[in-house]
């Protein structure tokens, strides 16, 4: 009789069964998926008037600080106007104390001397005391009169310095509103929507643009609990862009968020362990080459 040898037979229907089964579950060899998100920011207008310019159209890249339009900002310059001539009508007000009491001065210095040869005199014998008693009251009453002036022009002065000090401010609030009147992106970034067009106008609050950060883009995928095991901020993972049916490019990604809660699976995503009913938000960033676009399904694949 023939023998036959079954282990190698067996063994081969084996591993077919296995390669088949893996064809058929192509997203077995991906650790999570999400979708691509992008950090967007809403940007109102912080001014009232008519809007000047608005030079942005929808799809176009700017630049964080760059101005892409602005506000009408000339009652605002009339009103800073006004006040910059006020501070020097204020200033006009402001004594010199020196020059003002130079006089008195003078006055003190005159009779100082004065004292000096009387005291002199009365040693010869050739002046009375009374004499020098009324040139040291005239000092004196002289001296307290220097100060009391003194004083009262010091005492304007510091009003007229607190009075410009408060123009010079309303004047700062003027030049931050006229600032606020340029139209400009907080962020670099591509412009998703613009809600305002040129001659309209603006009130403060009033939503101008979104713009959203296409370049460094964001995967958000779900993780089990056992596989947050694996992951740690700053982690280096392979993420995998959905370009197609069966089309997919891949990218280094940086693991940049992990929750510290868990959650319900959300039903448009797939992980893994698909019997998982509670998994860990995880956010990976990812340099975009412009082929990744917002909502864009991905995959990654923990190193």
């Amino acid at each position: 009789m023939k023998r036959i040898n079954i282990i190698p037979t067996f063994n081969y229907i084996l591993g077919m069964i296995i390669l088949l089964s893996a064809c058929s579950n192509p997203d077995k060899e991906y650790d999570a998926s999400g979708i691509f998100e992008a950090t967007e920011v809403i940007v109102s207008s912080q001014g009232n008037g008519e809007i000047m310019e608005f030079n942005i159209m929808e799809g176009q890249k700017v630049e964080a600080g760059k101005q892409v339009g602005y506000i009408d900002t000339i009652q605002l310059y009339l009103k800073k106007m006004q006040l910059l001539a006020n501070i020097k009508s204020v200033g006009s007000r402001e004594y010199n104390v020196s020059k003002q009491v130079a006089s008195i001065q003078q006055q003190i210095t005159t009779q100082k001397n004065e004292q000096k040869r009387y005291e002199n005199l009365i040693k010869s014998n050739a002046a009375t005391q009374k004499q020098l008693d009324d040139i040291n009251a005239q000092i004196a009453l002289l001296e307290k009169q220097l100060i009391a002036q003194k004083e009262t022009l010091e005492n304007n002065n510091r009003g007229v310095s607190e009075e410009s000090s408060g123009l010079e401010i309303q004047i700062a609030q003027i030049e931050d509103q006229i600032k606020k009147s340029i139209i400009s992106s907080p962020i670099n970034g591509t412009v998703l929507s613009k809600y305002a067009e040129q001659g309209e106008l603006a009130t403060q609050g009033r939503t101008l643009f979104k713009v959203a950060d296409i370049a460094n883009m964001n995967l958000r995928v779900y993780i089990t609990a056992d596989q947050l095991t694996s992951l740690k901020i700053g982690q280096q993972v392979k993420v995998y862009a959905d370009l197609g049916k069966s089309d997919r490019k891949e990218y280094p990604g940086t693991v940049s968020w992990i929750s510290d809660k868990a959650e319900f699976t959300p039903k448009t995503i797939q992980t893994r362990d698909e019997r998982a009913n509670l998994v860990y938000a995880v956010k990976v960033a990812v340099k975009n080459d412009d082929f990744i676009k917002k909502g864009m399904y991905g995959e990654i694949k923990i190193n």
